[in-house]
């Protein structure tokens, strides 16, 4: 059935290209804009010279693991930049979020240009080089995760106005895959390979530039999970049971294809990094975005990786540490330390 509205009554979701500013309706999207400014970097400030030495020092089964994430890394935020441009710009009916979808982009362009850095210091062979961009088609564990995302976001792809309530599920849906399992699962499952890397005193060119890129991502996270409360607080009939039973089966979906590509990773285990507790710390994390949608936990994992419980007070002390030599723009105001790791 058609949504109908007036003009006095305008949702996010309404169709439409809302223009004015003037009066705004959605200040806390003109404010996380603003936020994401403040937190510039380029990728010529990742230093990954002392990375190529500690690289030979990796055991072959370490090498393969850095090898599968780089691969991972290749393709992934090409995927979230697409549908950003191609979904979320296009539905999202409010100036000011645009504007930091708009600013999102950028992001992502620039986290785009820090893995093709690794992959050229990591994989100087061009044919290795070559087949990590191929890794979609090539490599089984990540075509099982971008087939994962596909299967959840495109539906929504052919729409061209979000009319009915149908229409508006199948678009939270997307946005809920886009924020909570390739975000908030997929490459919080990437970073714990770098930070246990990290723990250990290697590579830690790639641990800093996944610093800057860690805070991106929870910022990415934050905003989508805003425009979900959003929706909810105006048209909170879209959340009934059934949209629950499918964000619920989507995470245990996501937890299980990472859990393929952690097998990949992994093989027979390595000291402190193994499948048996990769699959904890992505199960309390599925959990984690769960509860913070609204729905309840289903899996009651703890995290059992201590070197991500401080990652993100650890990554904001080095954010304002390193600020006179890192960072091209001041940190203003105030920022929350409230974030699931």
């Amino acid at each position: 059935m058609p949504v109908t509205t007036t003009e006095t009554a305008r949702n996010l979701l309404d169709p439409g290209f809302e223009l004015t500013l003037r009066p705004m309706r959605y200040p806390d999207f003109y404010e996380r804009y603003r936020d994401a400014i403040k937190n510039t970097w380029t990728v010529e400030e990742v230093d990954l010279h002392s990375d190529v030495a500690d690289l030979a020092r990796l055991s072959p089964a370490e090498q393969h693991l850095i090898g599968r994430l780089v691969a991972f890394f290749a393709t992934g935020d090409s995927i979230v930049a697409n549908n950003l441009v191609l979904t979320l710009y296009k539905h999202i009916n409010s100036p000011e979020a645009r504007l930091y979808l708009s600013r999102q982009l950028f992001e992502e362009a620039v986290h785009v240009q820090f893995y093709l850095t690794l992959l050229d210091t990591y994989l100087p062979d061009p044919e290795d080089r070559a087949a990590a961009f191929d890794a979609v088609e090539s490599i089984p564990s990540i075509r099982e995760k971008a087939q994962f995302c596909f299967r959840w976001m495109d539906s929504v792809e052919s729409v061209d106005r979000l009319e009915s309530s149908a229409d508006r599920r199948r678009f939270l849906l997307n946005l809920i895959c886009f924020a909570a399992c390739i975000e908030g699962l997929f490459f919080y499952g990437a970073f714990a390979y770098v930070y246990w890397f990290r723990s250990r005193g290697l590579l830690h060119g790639l641990a800093t530039g996944t610093n800057w890129v860690f805070r991106d991502e929870t910022m990415h996270m934050s905003f989508a999970f805003d425009v979900v409360d959003t929706v909810r607080k105006e048209e909170p009939e879209l959340f009934d049971a059934e949209l629950g039973g499918q964000v619920t089966e989507m995470l245990r979906e996501a937890v299980d294809a990472e859990l393929q590509f952690a097998r990949d990773l992994c093989g027979d285990g390595l000291p402190g990094m193994n499948t048996d507790s990769m699959r904890e710390y992505l199960q309390c994390v599925a959990d984690q975005r769960l509860v913070r949608l609204g729905f309840a936990p289903v899996y009651g994992s703890a995290n059992p990786f201590p070197f991500m419980e401080l990652q993100g007070v650890q990554e904001l002390t080095n954010f304002f540490e390193r600020r006179p030599s890192a960072y091209q723009v001041a940190v203003e105001g105030s920022v929350s330390l409230t974030e699931d790791f």
